[in-house]
């Protein structure tokens, strides 16, 4: 017994006295199911990769939208706890403003001697060098994939060249991670780094190179149906998933209606997961382009994770780096156009087409779960999360079953620095925050010990507390799923056990008075103007 504390003591000493460097990499809009090692047909072997030399986590939760994910993954806040999403009389949301206390990650990684550098999309308020990163380029424009134009270097906007070619966005991030992690190699090597590294990718608008996808073309004709199926074989025969297939809900369709974009988009368009039989040759063969699409982005956001992983190798530290890849909600079922509009007549995925996936592929790229994007349903809200650390994480290609939160990554990555956060930031005291430690179960399969997971998006609202689940969508009764038996929520238990529904609803509210209060207690800090009107 005491060689075996001895050994742990030496190995918790040995990573203490050199931290890790993390790589934390968000994909945007991607389901829960498209990777390949979650289920996926897609070509993702470098993220396999890290799965296979890592751990995968099958119950990872985010908050359900871009925004609020941002913030909770980098602060270890729920998003409504530091004004950026909303509640009822006390406002937030996209626009809001972080409180001065609620620092993000690369703040409290100073002490350790940590850079920091973000590579990509941020969507967080404020600059992001006064939120402590060292390096930047700001992926502003998210309406088109072909240009440079909006973005931004270290917080100052660049000037997209007039005869601007060869730019796509996400082999741009990857140049950008790969130049600043050259940089550290040359002038920091003795100190660790943190790259956060959020790409666009595959958020609307579909737009790919046309190489990538050619690999796809044709390939979904067969429908949703079918790909679902198919997908959720595969995720069975991993582990992935040990219940259901939820069933398609025909009658759901995008979260927002907007008529004149399918008036744009033309008679190929259909907002509803219609049975596939049902659609015209025209619609089938326009789904399953944008199908393709999806999956081109989703290719070559992996091929360029490929290249910064090899330069990880090139530098000597990818065997000391904690890489760790996650989506900010599920596969959108949204419909729209916007930005530089669309052209029916330009090839599909072109810079000059504006596509969104649509409630019948988005509810194949969430199987096996139900809903999407904005739905706090868990195919709003599930994500792949993959962790590789070659000298941290003995496993190979385990599974991970404990409920997680990306408010857990914030205290995670503290702990392997060997650091906490101070108890007050320039003499405002720091409120305790929701997230646990993930540290153990990257270890081993353990159960991370929390009283309950909570949810509010738009007024969809729901909490996990052990295997139930209370859920519930705007204006909807609350629904109450045992999620250890039915992940797929297509059993309503709610009639049958009100008093679990009662117990569970009173919980929400209680945890969301203590998340109001967290807002309340620094809402003076608000630009007046906005105070001013939240408070009504």
């Amino acid at each position: 017994m005491r060689t075996l504390v001895a050994l742990l003591f030496t190995m918790f000493t040995a990573f203490a006295a050199t931290p890790p460097n993390v790589v934390l990499i968000l994909a945007d809009d991607l389901g829960y199911s498209d990777l390949g090692s979650y289920g996926s047909e897609i070509a993702t072997p470098n993220l396999d990769g890290l799965a296979q030399n890592g751990v995968r986590f099958t119950q990872f939760y985010n908050t359900a939208r871009c925004w609020p994910s941002r913030a909770a993954l980098l602060s270890g806040y729920y998003a409504q706890e530091i004004h950026r999403d909303g509640m009822v009389g006390l406002g937030g949301g996209g626009q809001g403003v972080r409180q001065s206390w609620a620092r993000l990650l690369p703040d409290f990684l100073k002490p350790a001697g940590y850079r920091s550098y973000h590579s990509g999309k941020w969507h967080i308020d404020g600059p992001v060098l006064a939120a402590g990163f060292d390096r930047s380029f700001d992926v502003r424009n998210h309406g088109n994939y072909f240009s440079i134009k909006g973005d931004a270097i270290n917080d100052v906007v660049v000037k997209a060249p007039a005869d601007e070619q060869g730019y796509y966005a996400s082999i741009a991030i990857a140049d950008h991670a790969i130049e600043c992690l050259k940089d550290h190699a040359t002038n920091h090597k003795d100190q660790p780094f943190f790259h956060y590294i959020p790409f666009i990718a595959p958020h609307f608008p579909l737009q790919a190179l046309p190489q990538d996808i050619a690999k796809y073309r044709d390939k979904y004709l067969a429908g949703w149906e079918v790909l679902r199926a198919t997908r959720f074989v595969r995720q069975q025969t991993m582990g992935i998933t040990k219940t259901t297939l939820s069933a398609l809900e025909r009658n759901v369709g995008p979260p927002y209606a907007f008529p004149d974009a399918m008036k744009k988009l033309g008679a190929g368009e259909v907002n509803r997961p219609l049975p596939w039989t049902e659609l015209t040759d025209e619609q089938r063969h326009f789904q399953a382009t944008k199908m393709a699409i999806h999956a081109a982005m989703v290719d070559r956001m992996d091929q360029e994770i490929g290249r910064i992983i090899a330069q990880l190798k090139a530098m000597g530290a990818y065997e000391n780096t904690l890489i760790l890849f996650a989506s900010d909600n599920g596969a959108s079922a949204e419909i729209m156009v916007r930005d530089g509009g669309h052209d029916p007549q330009a090839e599909p995925g072109s810079a000059a087409t504006y596509l969104c996936l649509g409630p019948g592929f988005s509810s194949a790229a969430n199987t096996p779960h139900r809903r999407h994007k904005t739905w706090v349903h868990e195919g709003g809200i599930s994500t792949p999360l993959i962790a590789s650390w070659p000298a941290g994480i003995a496993a190979h290609g385990e599974l991970r079953h404990t409920p997680g939160h990306i408010v857990d990554i914030v205290p995670t990555v503290l702990e392997l620095a060997g650091l906490q956060k101070p108890a007050d930031w320039k003499g405002q005291p720091i409120p305790p925050a929701p997230g646990k430690s993930l540290v153990a179960a990257l270890k081993t399969d353990v159960t991370i010990d929390r009283p309950s997971l909570w949810w509010l998006h738009e007024e969809n609202k729901a909490i996990r507390v052990g295997d139930m689940k209370l859920v519930a969508a705007k204006g909807d009764a609350w629904e109450l799923y045992d999620l250890k038996t039915d992940r797929a929520e297509q059993n309503n238990l709610a009639t049958k056990m009100p008093e679990k529904v009662k117990e569970l609803a009173d919980l929400w509210q209680k945890q969301a008075d203590e998340i109001a209060a967290v807002a309340k207690l620094t809402l003076n800090e608000q630009p007046k103007g906005k105070a001013k009107k939240n408070a009504h």
